[in-house]
């Protein structure tokens, strides 16, 4: 299916450049945040009927999600209307692919499909940075400045013989990979947030006017605490579905902050360890069946 079936009667704003960017901002705003039901059901609607006003639901409903993701990418010098547009084609790609009936919320899984744009698109656009793209050097390139600011080490200078090593072993690349990558991004630079957001205008504010605040969104947390709720009511009652040594033996290996070691569980019950994986395995396609029929039974409406 291609991206014009999901844009099809969609009214997404429009983002022209970097000096539309504060009423793009704006205007993404006035779209409602999806509760966990009407998101089910709007999914459902896509994936069985490829019914474009869902789909265009789900994407308004998020497209603030892929604001705050690319405002976290502002460092590679890009500009953040770019950054945003191609987020917003990684969002569609995400909303295409959702699967409501895995029990996701959409924003977790689409956050992956946003990131994954931004981040091709800044490969692309960053010509000094002559590499492949393996995961390996990926992590590097969007790693590097986030471990440099942990170890203290100068933005604009050679890292010292004991940052390349630390930073080669934990993100398992090549010490001279680090140091030419490191390089590279000095000569690369990164924007001012003190520039105007339009140099034609005095008094239009400053890039650094826009930093986001990193904690959740008022309404996200309101949404997560009332799914983590409604999932932990569903655990519950799932639960009975197994007889008690399923109940004890899934608690205790997976269910728990601390889990017992089939060993452990082994000695209570007289049994090979062997059993008690089994009876564990077994335990959990339970369980999870139950979930599913519950699940079912609470979000899709009654015939």
């Amino acid at each position: 299916m291609s991206n014009a079936k999901i844009k099809k009667g969609m009214s997404v704003p429009a983002l022209g450049g970097e000096q539309s960017l504060n009423r793009y901002l704006a205007e993404i705003k006035k779209f409602p945040v999806l509760t966990a039901e009407q998101e089910y059901m709007l999914a459902k609607r896509y994936q069985e009927h490829e019914d474009p006003e869902a789909a265009a639901q789900l994407v308004t409903s998020h497209l603030r999600l892929v604001a705050k993701i690319a405002m976290g990418y502002r460092g590679y010098g890009l500009p953040v209307s770019d950054l945003i547009s191609e987020g917003n084609v990684g969002l569609m790609q995400g909303v295409k692919k959702f699967e409501p009936d895995r029990g996701f919320r959409l924003a977790t899984y689409a956050m992956w499909w946003i990131k994954a744009s931004i981040q091709e698109f800044i490969l692309r656009s960053w010509s000094l940075v002559k590499m492949g793209t393996t995961a390996a050097q990926k992590k590097l390139f969007f790693n590097l400045r986030r471990m440099k600011k942990q170890l203290e080490a100068y933005e604009d200078t050679d890292l010292s013989i004991e940052d390349v090593t630390k930073i080669a072993t934990d993100l398992g690349v090549p010490e001279q990979e680090v140091i030419n990558m490191n390089r590279r991004m000095m000569m690369g630079g990164d924007a001012s947030l003190n520039v105007s957001m339009r140099s034609d205008e005095e008094g239009s504010g400053q890039w650094q006017d826009w930093l986001t605040d990193d904690r959740p969104l008022q309404d996200a947390v309101v949404a997560d605490a009332e799914e983590a709720e409604v999932r932990h009511g569903m655990l519950v009652e799932a639960m009975d579905s197994l007889n008690d040594r399923e109940k004890h033996i899934l608690t205790e290996r997976r269910l728990t902050e601390n889990p017992q070691t089939l060993e452990e569980l082994s000695q209570v019950y007289a049994v090979s360890r062997e059993r008690i994986r089994q009876i564990e395995v077994r335990a959990f396609e339970k369980l999870q069946k139950a979930m599913q029929r519950i699940a079912g039974e609470k979000l899709l409406p009654a015939a």
